[in-house]
């Protein structure tokens, strides 16, 4: 279906809609709020961690790394405050007074930063920290003096072999734990091999111990696997499906640490600003000025909506009208969603209508079909209860065909009323191809007169199908082809197999179907000549029972002819063994 323009989309005017409010909106308030955030944004900006704010935090970061209680930082508070001529505080996350560099408890309104070596506040550190643990904060890594000094000598080789291979490399101590060598340009497997050669790498009583217990929590954390953490956090082994063992081994070290490090606390630090109270403060008169801009907003917004919803909605109260009202057509205005609505609903009040006609159609040809052996049958009842005719075998033989036609065109409707409903059931088995066909042509060599049916199977295929109803489609094909057939006709029936599919041919040599008539012979009660009797012409149901039943099966039905030459019939279905 072709798309409505962007311009002319109801989607893009409601959105254009959105838009002007929005704007409306943002305008209003922005003179309104302007001098009044002013203030507030030179305060925040003046508020961003200055370089006092940041040496403050480090220092009360190494300080919790290296305590387990705040009991002496009030000397540091007192150093640092001196320092930067800023009073300093601290209480607990409950608010709690722990500390300060005054004797006042008072603390300003805004607090600066949450001191915590294992999750250190990133804009306020001076160097970025991995995994967001402080490196000082080693706990139970901290080497004794005899293997520190161990490690310290394995260090130095290490940085010796990498300075051999004209690489640049440093060791950096980290406050009672390992020492780290760095480098500039040597690769990760370059520094890792020169740790491997001078045994650097291998842990220390103290650090082993410690990475068990890591290892320990970091398994109760996956809930299985065979992770192992090794020196530097990294780990090796196997983890479970969907865990994340990176996350595990940083929540696992912060578990382990949490004993040997201070509690969390609250960093407050003093200023003029912060003692002065709020940033700022709205006077009445400003608060009411809002107020009223705000609700004229509104008021426009709700006016400008209720307006363009009415224009919008037009159409839909004119649709649901003719809806219950009956009407056939609508004009269509505008080329919008609301026009293809109504587009889409003429053309649902046609397919009505003409549903409507054929309908009637099918009624009428149901009446005309059961009522010409109905009359027959009646009239020969009359005529021997009149003593016009005899009733000897002759007659008794002519009403019992009648009365095969009616339950013929009964069981047709059924089959035809069980597809529509999707009840047209299936017992599907497995089947020999030609074996079904050389009965169905058995069955109607019988009561074909001088046509000659012949089949021309290739191979012997062996299906899963109905044999029932696959019996009926073909018989109904064969009944068909047999009926247009002049004497001394052959109709040949055929089948092979087209890559996955069964293919099923009848041929016959009769006049053939027009061009125009074509599409129309799968259609219930259609013939290409009106004036033919059930008698010559059929009822016109068994080629649409072929299509139900070929769709039933997964299948399809189609013909092609030429007029002169005679029809072919083809189903071709799923071919499942």
């Amino acid at each position: 279906m072709k798309r409505v323009p962007l311009h002319r989309s109801l989607v893009a005017r409601l959105l254009a809609l959105s838009l002007v409010v929005m704007l409306c909106a943002v305008t209003a308030t922005a003179w309104l709020a302007a001098q009044s955030t002013t203030r507030a944004i030179v305060q925040a900006q003046d508020q961003w961690p200055s370089a006092d704010e940041r040496m403050i935090y480090d220092e009360l970061v190494a300080y919790a790394a290296t305590h387990t209680d705040w009991s002496e930082v009030r000397p540091l508070l007192v150093e640092l405050a001196t320092r930067t001529s800023r009073p300093i505080s601290l209480s607990d996350p409950e608010g709690e007074y722990l500390a300060g560099s005054e004797t006042s408890t008072a603390r300003p309104a805004r607090r600066s930063a949450l001191v915590d070596p294992l999750y250190l506040e990133g804009y306020l550190s001076p160097e970025p920290a991995v995994r967001g643990i402080d490196w000082r904060a080693v706990g139970p890594y901290r080497l004794t003096q005899a293997e520190l000094e161990t490690v310290y000598e394995r260090m130095q080789a290490a940085e010796s072999c990498l300075r051999d291979k004209d690489l640049d490399a440093w060791l950096s101590a980290e406050n009672g734990g390992r020492p780290t060598l760095n480098s500039e340009n040597a690769s990760d497997a370059q520094r890792a091999a020169c740790a491997r050669e001078s045994g650097a790498d291998v842990p220390t009583a103290t650090e082993r111990r410690a990475l068990d217990e890591l290892t320990a929590l970091t398994y109760a954390c996956l809930r299985g696997g065979t992770v192992t953490v090794r020196l530097g956090f990294t780990w090796t082994g196997r983890a479970p499906a969907g865990s994340n063992p990176r996350t595990c081994i940083d929540d696992a070290l912060r578990m382990q640490l949490r004993p040997y490090v201070a509690p969390r606390a609250i960093l407050y630090i003093h200023d003029t600003a912060s003692v002065t109270g709020p940033v700022f403060d709205l006077s009445r008169a400003s608060t009411m000025r809002i107020a009223g801009v705000s609700a004229l907003v509104l008021a426009v917004a709700v006016a400008i909506t209720l307006v363009v919803g009415v224009r919008m909605s037009r159409p839909l109260r004119a649709l649901t009208r003719a809806a219950e009202q009956g009407v056939a057509r609508l004009p269509i205005r505008g080329r919008d969603e609301i026009g293809r609505l109504t587009t889409a609903f003429n053309d649902l009040t046609e397919r009505r209508e003409a549903g409507e006609r054929q309908r009637q159609a099918m009624v009428n040809d149901i009446a005309h079909e059961l009522g010409t052996p109905l009359t027959n049958i009646r009239a020969w009842l009359q005529a021997a209860r009149d003593g016009v005719a005899d009733p000897d075998p002759e007659l008794l033989d002519l009403l019992a065909d009648e009365a095969d036609v009616l339950q013929h065109i009964i069981d047709d409707l059924r089959d035809l009323a069980a597809a529509d409903a999707g009840r047209l059931r299936l017992h599907p088995e497995l089947v020999y191809v030609n074996e079904l066909l050389d009965q169905v042509a058995a069955a109607h060599r019988s009561r074909s007169g001088d046509v000659t049916i012949v089949t021309e199977p290739v191979g012997d295929p062996e299906v899963i199908l109905d044999p029932l109803r696959m019996r009926q489609a073909v018989g109904n094909l064969l009944s068909n082809a047999i009926r247009h057939s002049p004497p001394g006709a052959t109709v040949t029936v055929r089948s092979r197999l087209d890559g996955d599919d069964l293919v099923i041919e009848v041929v016959d040599a009769g006049d053939g179907i027009s061009e125009d008539d074509l599409p129309h012979v799968f259609t219930r009660f259609w013939r290409a000549d009106r004036s033919r009797s059930r008698h010559t012409g059929g009822s016109g149901l068994g080629l649409a029972i072929v299509r139900d039943l070929a769709d039933a099966h997964g299948g399809t039905v189609t013909a092609t002819s030429r007029t002169g030459h005679g029809s072919t019939f083809t189903i071709r279905l799923p071919a499942r063994a």
